[in-house]
């Protein structure tokens, strides 16, 4: 065996999280090995929807044009009863409160590749592909992980963190004895993918096709491609039902077989699971790793994003010594009860759409029609944390990204930061040693520009707010002494360095 390399960071998992991942640390200035099994990326889709929030953390990465290429905004997502009744209509196809469109749909291996090529372009970082990591090990201030090549060679990397974004059958949390939390029923449904020509397909972009005869899902991707879901039903030959004429009858004709072309044909079961620890040590889990949900609200990749988003800048402050190693225990803390709160809101929807008793779904129908609210749920605050969510209920939220009036969006301004907006005179009225301390930190940017200020303000209903580097609100005041507490609680106030837009 080799002698060890030595990096702050290993990420185990070479999927859109573990590359997001890698190209993040990268791009906060840590060094970090990404380890793949396989030799090169996965050459089908399986997530096929990203939200704002999501394409807002890819805008940090400097390249958001390039993926807006090969992504499609949705115009377009209703339920739909057995009869054809539209039962509620989602309202998409608008840029929401992030500055990119609140739903967009891709072709993951497009993304995938994208995403590669950034983390290709970053210096510090790299993925190793035909890369196993066989063991980790905490030791006292790192990881030792084990890797074995392509060609059976086995070598040690020593790291301060690892990041497994290993999926939903992660070996390093079977190997950390962490078990998974069941939410909700499985269901086994059929997965199918391709190219549909010459044939309208569905109207709309996102239907979720509630028959109680048998619940299916039809998705619009970009360019000919597209997307249908088929929960199995009793009676079903597994070896039959993905066959093109067996796709053409579920699909009620949607997908003749003269016309369209399958990629992708895989069964695999619809399930909600919560990992009940998401560290050990100096060891974190991310993405599928740490939670699983049925696909009803698009939330699974864009969790996982969230997942190394809220952790990234963490490990950079700490790295730096810019925050103490406490900050760490707040990634579990926030991102486990926001995760759930999206397995859970999934788990009851895919409930609702997966009856096959014509009663239920009768009831269901009757509740969708009197409750259309429910089929659109708002993402939650953060759990405890870097927050004060604890006292004030408007903190702990995800801030809004203004686009400016010249089109700019505000965080190419920011970059990665704390944000501090308010009012020149409220920020005036604020210590003036404190004020200096601001103005001298590398890690926070002081905005008092109405034209750059005045919707996060208004949005959120204060006269000061604090974001932190993921854009969560770290707090929220109306005089010089609640933006005083507020600000003391940034981890790098007292230990700045200069820097300024």
């Amino acid at each position: 065996m080799t002698d060890a390399v030595k990096v702050d960071v290993v990420v185990i998992g070479g999927g859109p999280v573990g590359v997001t991942a890698l190209a993040l640390l990268g791009r906060a200035g840590l060094t970090a090995i990404g380890l793949e099994r396989e030799t090169a990326a996965w050459p089908t889709a399986r997530a096929v929807h990203f939200d704002g929030e999501t394409f807002r953390t890819l805008q940090s990465l400097g390249v958001a044009e390039r993926f807006a290429e090969v992504t499609l905004p949705m115009a377009s997502m209703h339920i739909e009863n057995e009869a054809g009744e539209v039962l509620v209509s989602v309202p998409t196809g608008r840029l929401g409160s992030q500055a990119w469109h609140d739903d967009l749909t891709f072709h993951q291996p497009d993304v995938e590749n994208l995403l590669r090529a950034v983390v290709h372009e970053l210096p510090g970082v790299e993925l190793r592909c035909g890369s196993a990591a066989t063991a980790v090990e905490n030791f006292d201030g790192g990881v030792e992980v084990t890797v074995r090549d392509a060609d059976g060679r086995e070598s040690r990397i020593l790291a301060r963190w690892v990041i497994a974004a290993d999926g939903a059958r992660s070996e390093i949390r079977k190997s950390l004895g962490i078990r998974n939390e069941r939410i909700g029923e499985d269901a086994q449904w059929l997965v199918v993918d391709g190219i549909l020509k010459d044939s309208p397909g569905l109207a709309t972009d996102m239907i979720f096709l509630g028959h109680h005869t048998r619940p299916a899902l039809w998705i619009r991707l970009p360019g000919e491609r597209v997307r249908m879901e088929f929960m199995l039903m009793p009676g079903d030959n597994p070896e039959d039902i993905v066959t093109a004429e067996s796709v053409e009858r579920i699909s009620r004709g949607v997908l003749p077989a003269d016309k369209f072309t399958a990629d992708r044909q895989s069964i695999y079961t619809f399930r909600g699971r919560i990992a009940e620890q998401w560290r050990v040590g100096n060891i974190f889990l991310a993405g599928d790793a740490a939670h699983q949900a049925p696909p009803l609200f698009g939330q699974g990749l864009c969790a996982g994003i969230r997942d190394v988003a809220n952790l990234v800048w963490k490990l950079d402050l700490v790295k730096r010594e810019a925050a103490d190693a406490a900050l760490l225990d707040t990634y579990e803390s926030e991102r486990k009860p926001h995760a759930r709160f999206w397995v859970e809101q999934a788990a009851t929807a895919a409930g609702f759409i997966q009856t096959t008793d014509a009663d239920v779904a009768k009831q269901r129908d009757e509740f969708i029609r009197s409750n259309p609210a429910a089929s659109a749920p708002v993402s939650p605050a953060l759990g405890p944390g870097l927050h004060e969510g604890g006292t004030d209920k408007r903190a702990g939220y995800l801030g809004i990204q203004p686009i400016l009036a010249d089109g700019v969006r505000l965080d190419d301004m920011v970059g990665t930061h704390f944000l501090v907006a308010t009012s020149p005179d409220l920020y005036g009225a604020v210590a003036p040693e404190l004020r200096a301390q601001l103005e001298d930190d590398g890690d926070v940017v002081v905005l008092l520009d109405t034209a750059k200020t005045g919707q996060i303000l208004e949005a959120a209903g204060a006269a000061a707010v604090v974001m932190r580097p993921d854009h969560y609100i770290l707090g929220l005041g109306d005089t010089p002494q609640e933006l005083e507490r507020i600000v003391r609680s940034i981890p790098t106030v007292n230990r700045a360095v200069p820097a300024s837009i």
